[in-house]
């Protein structure tokens, strides 16, 4: 189990397996999906950011779900549940993927690792974790059990272009293919080691059990030393995955945003059989969306935020910023915002931040170049 939850007015929140380290560092703490995780460090969110985009940053991700499914048919039966065809990888892969419901709204979006036909590890968001869990234990056939371990396990990413060096120097795996995984001994466990993450740089993240978390951390950071490695927050995790245009569920994507209007459709077995949602989104797909995921990039200085209106050339409303933030590495404002379909890449809109009337440019994301393979 992870160490004592924190009391806050209201609500208790959980704690990381490393929550002591974040502590001993002066993290700023903050509320996300119901756990206490570190915000930023002393460092600040911006320095965070420029480390992981320039050498190697390591994050605290532990607040992610995580789950099994096993027993005979254990992969056919997650197939047959989740939008993503898992005959497009083999065990030792790993896949991003959808629950949906039945009217085509994300319930999650998460990552399937495949160890085998009858093994299969889930990692789903934290605020939706217990549900995925619960929609997949109501359905699981006979034989098939489904396991949540939310709190079995820490979860670090070491994401940026140093950090097959950091790796190797904290004794753990490096090298293998973009989602890709690897299991490995480490201080008499054994860890999963995936060539995935949610920066936009080359990384890795290690699910541990969490008697090694605690040395998975220290070794980590000790390796990175040399290679300016920091410790870094969700603050930095949000810039850099904007910056990608990476989809946050509830924000970009959620149970009244479908995979369509998201843009992420490319996550879709769409001649599979079966999956949940199938029938409304392919209703979907037929009439066409009736809003579309799109980037936003200031012209001038606008910061935009969630929440904030987007008008078109004539000043009428075509739609809503899900995601904005400033941007670190362009020093500038990005967003991204459900927009109607008749908004095309290239048009100029106007954002009303705080009542200030900002012209931005439709963009198609990355706002910057990704090295993530």
């Amino acid at each position: 189990m992870a160490t004592d939850d924190v009391e806050t007015v209201g609500t208790p929140l959980l704690t990381s397996p490393l929550h002591e380290r974040h502590v001993a560092l002066g993290a700023k703490l903050g509320e996300f999906g119901g756990w206490a995780m570190p915000l930023e460090y002393a460092t600040g969110t911006a320095a965070e950011h420029a480390a992981v985009r320039g050498a190697v940053g390591v994050f605290d991700v532990s607040h992610l779900g995580k789950a099994t499914v096993r027993g005979p048919g254990a992969a056919a039966f997650v197939d047959a549940t989740l939008t993503n065809a898992l005959s497009r990888i083999a065990p030792g892969q790993a896949q991003y993927t959808l629950c949906c419901a039945e009217d085509g709204g994300v319930v999650d979006d998460l990552i399937v690792y495949l160890r085998a036909d009858d093994d299969v590890l889930l990692v789903p968001n934290a605020a939706n974790t217990a549900e995925v869990v619960r929609r997949l234990a109501a359905a699981a056939p006979a034989g098939v059990t489904v396991r949540d371990e939310h709190r079995d396990h820490a979860v670090v990413a070491v994401q940026g272009p140093a950090s097959d060096a950091v790796m190797t120097g904290a004794g753990l795996a490096a090298g293998h293919d973009y989602m890709s995984f690897v299991e490995v001994p480490f201080a008499g466990a054994t860890v999963v080691v995936c060539r995935t993450g949610y920066t936009g740089e080359r990384g890795y993240e290690v699910v541990a059990p969490v008697g090694v978390a605690l040395e998975v951390w220290d070794r980590l950071l000790a390796a990175g030393a040399e290679h300016g490695a920091v410790a870094a927050g969700l603050g930095a995790r949000d810039t850099l995955r904007t910056e990608m245009g990476y989809p946050l569920h509830g924000q970009d994507v959620s149970p009244s945003i479908s995979p369509l209007q998201a843009r992420l459709g490319w996550a879709v077995g769409w001649t599979k059989p079966a999956f949940w949602g199938r029938d409304a989104l392919l209703a979907e797909k037929e009439a066409g969306p009736a809003r579309v995921l799109r980037g936003l990039r200031a012209v001038r200085r606008g910061i935009p935020r969630p929440g904030m209106r987007v008008l078109g050339a004539g000043g009428g409303e075509v739609g809503t910023v899900t995601s904005g933030t400033f941007s670190p590495s362009l020093r500038t404002g990005i967003a991204l915002a459900l927009l109607d379909p008749t908004v095309a890449e290239g048009d100029e809109v106007v954002v009303d931040v705080r009542s200030r009337s900002e012209a931005f440019t439709v963009v198609r994301p990355p706002f910057v170049p990704s090295s993530v393979r």
